[in-house]
Protein backbone atom coordinates (compact mmCIF):
# COMPACT_ATOMS: atom_id res chain seq x y z
CA UNK A 1 0.00 0.00 0.00
CA UNK A 2 2.82 2.60 1.09
CA UNK A 3 5.66 2.91 -1.42
CA UNK A 4 8.41 4.58 0.31
CA UNK A 5 8.26 6.63 3.35
CA UNK A 6 11.06 8.62 5.72
CA UNK A 7 11.47 10.62 8.80
CA UNK A 8 13.82 13.69 9.51
CA UNK A 9 16.54 12.78 12.30
CA UNK A 10 18.55 15.33 13.98
CA UNK A 11 21.94 13.72 13.20
CA UNK A 12 22.14 11.86 10.33
CA UNK A 13 25.23 10.31 10.77
CA UNK A 14 23.80 8.89 14.73
CA UNK A 15 20.61 7.28 13.15
CA UNK A 16 22.38 6.35 9.86
CA UNK A 17 24.79 4.02 12.48
CA UNK A 18 21.44 3.02 14.46
CA UNK A 19 19.31 1.93 11.49
CA UNK A 20 22.15 0.15 9.60
CA UNK A 21 22.47 -2.19 12.81
CA UNK A 22 19.05 -1.91 13.64
CA UNK A 23 17.41 -3.17 10.26
CA UNK A 24 20.43 -5.79 9.48
CA UNK A 25 18.92 -8.25 10.79
CA UNK A 26 15.46 -7.50 8.90
CA UNK A 27 17.79 -7.54 5.54
CA UNK A 28 17.27 -4.33 5.20
CA UNK A 29 20.21 -2.33 4.02
CA UNK A 30 21.52 1.26 3.33
CA UNK A 31 21.22 1.11 -0.06
CA UNK A 32 22.24 4.87 -1.79
CA UNK A 33 23.06 8.47 -0.25
CA UNK A 34 21.34 10.84 -2.60
CA UNK A 35 24.21 13.61 -3.76
CA UNK A 36 24.21 16.77 -1.93
CA UNK A 37 23.65 18.88 -5.19
CA UNK A 38 20.69 17.73 -5.27
CA UNK A 39 19.24 17.98 -1.59
CA UNK A 40 21.10 21.83 -0.72
CA UNK A 41 23.56 19.99 0.76
CA UNK A 42 21.69 18.10 3.39
CA UNK A 43 22.05 14.33 4.10
CA UNK A 44 19.29 11.81 2.61
CA UNK A 45 19.83 8.60 2.49
CA UNK A 46 17.52 5.24 1.51
CA UNK A 47 16.81 1.93 3.16
CA UNK A 48 15.29 -1.42 1.60
CA UNK A 49 15.72 -4.87 0.95
CA UNK A 50 15.43 -4.73 -3.14
CA UNK A 51 14.96 -0.68 -3.43
CA UNK A 52 15.00 2.58 -1.35
CA UNK A 53 11.81 2.40 0.72
CA UNK A 54 12.80 4.14 3.88
CA UNK A 55 14.38 7.45 4.30
CA UNK A 56 16.43 9.35 6.42
CA UNK A 57 16.53 13.09 5.94
CA UNK A 58 18.72 15.68 8.36
CA UNK A 59 16.62 18.17 10.09
CA UNK A 60 14.75 18.33 12.84
CA UNK A 61 13.76 15.64 15.03
CA UNK A 62 9.78 14.50 13.88
CA UNK A 63 7.18 16.04 16.04
CA UNK A 64 6.34 14.39 17.53
CA UNK A 65 7.86 11.34 17.21
CA UNK A 66 6.57 8.56 14.96
CA UNK A 67 6.49 4.74 14.98
CA UNK A 68 7.58 2.96 11.94
CA UNK A 69 7.14 -0.68 11.70
CA UNK A 70 9.37 -3.16 9.46
CA UNK A 71 8.57 -6.41 8.39
CA UNK A 72 10.18 -9.59 9.55
CA UNK A 73 10.13 -12.86 8.29
CA UNK A 74 10.67 -15.07 11.54
CA UNK A 75 10.27 -14.08 15.09
CA UNK A 76 13.87 -15.11 15.06
CA UNK A 77 14.40 -12.26 13.15
CA UNK A 78 12.14 -9.54 15.40
CA UNK A 79 14.75 -11.13 18.01
CA UNK A 80 17.51 -10.00 16.19
CA UNK A 81 16.55 -7.13 15.76
CA UNK A 82 15.63 -5.73 19.36
CA UNK A 83 18.81 -7.18 20.20
CA UNK A 84 21.28 -5.32 17.45
CA UNK A 85 18.66 -2.31 17.86
CA UNK A 86 19.29 -1.91 21.71
CA UNK A 87 23.47 -2.96 21.15
CA UNK A 88 23.49 0.14 18.65
CA UNK A 89 21.99 3.02 21.39
CA UNK A 90 18.11 2.29 21.05
CA UNK A 91 16.14 2.43 24.28
CA UNK A 92 13.43 -0.56 24.96
CA UNK A 93 9.88 0.42 24.47
CA UNK A 94 8.82 -3.37 24.30
CA UNK A 95 10.54 -6.92 24.11
CA UNK A 96 10.22 -9.43 22.03
CA UNK A 97 6.82 -11.20 22.25
CA UNK A 98 3.00 -12.07 21.26
CA UNK A 99 1.35 -8.70 21.23
CA UNK A 100 -2.65 -11.01 21.13
CA UNK A 101 -4.67 -8.27 21.53
CA UNK A 102 -3.45 -7.04 17.64
CA UNK A 103 -3.60 -10.32 16.11
CA UNK A 104 -3.08 -13.90 17.10
CA UNK A 105 0.26 -14.07 15.63
CA UNK A 106 1.47 -10.66 16.39
CA UNK A 107 4.92 -11.07 17.42
CA UNK A 108 6.70 -7.51 17.91
CA UNK A 109 9.70 -5.50 19.17
CA UNK A 110 10.17 -1.84 19.82
CA UNK A 111 12.59 0.14 20.57
CA UNK A 112 13.40 4.43 20.81
CA UNK A 113 15.83 5.81 17.99
CA UNK A 114 17.82 8.52 19.34
CA UNK A 115 15.23 10.55 18.26
CA UNK A 116 12.64 8.95 20.31
CA UNK A 117 10.79 7.70 17.56
CA UNK A 118 8.84 4.27 18.13
CA UNK A 119 10.54 1.52 15.66
CA UNK A 120 9.24 -1.89 15.28
CA UNK A 121 9.99 -5.15 13.84
CA UNK A 122 6.83 -7.30 13.32
CA UNK A 123 6.69 -11.07 12.44
CA UNK A 124 2.73 -12.45 11.61
CA UNK A 125 3.33 -15.68 10.90
CA UNK A 126 2.65 -18.83 13.70
CA UNK A 127 5.47 -19.91 15.70
CA UNK A 128 8.19 -21.00 13.96
CA UNK A 129 11.62 -22.83 15.09
CA UNK A 130 13.56 -19.11 15.43
CA UNK A 131 12.01 -18.23 18.75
Amino acid sequence: MIDHTGLSVSDFDRARAFYDAALAPLGITFMMQVPPEYTGGVKVGGYGRERPQFWLHEGAAQTPPVHMAFTAQTRADVNAFYHAAIAAGGADNGAPGLRPHYHPNYYGAFVRDGDGNNIEAVCHTPADTGV
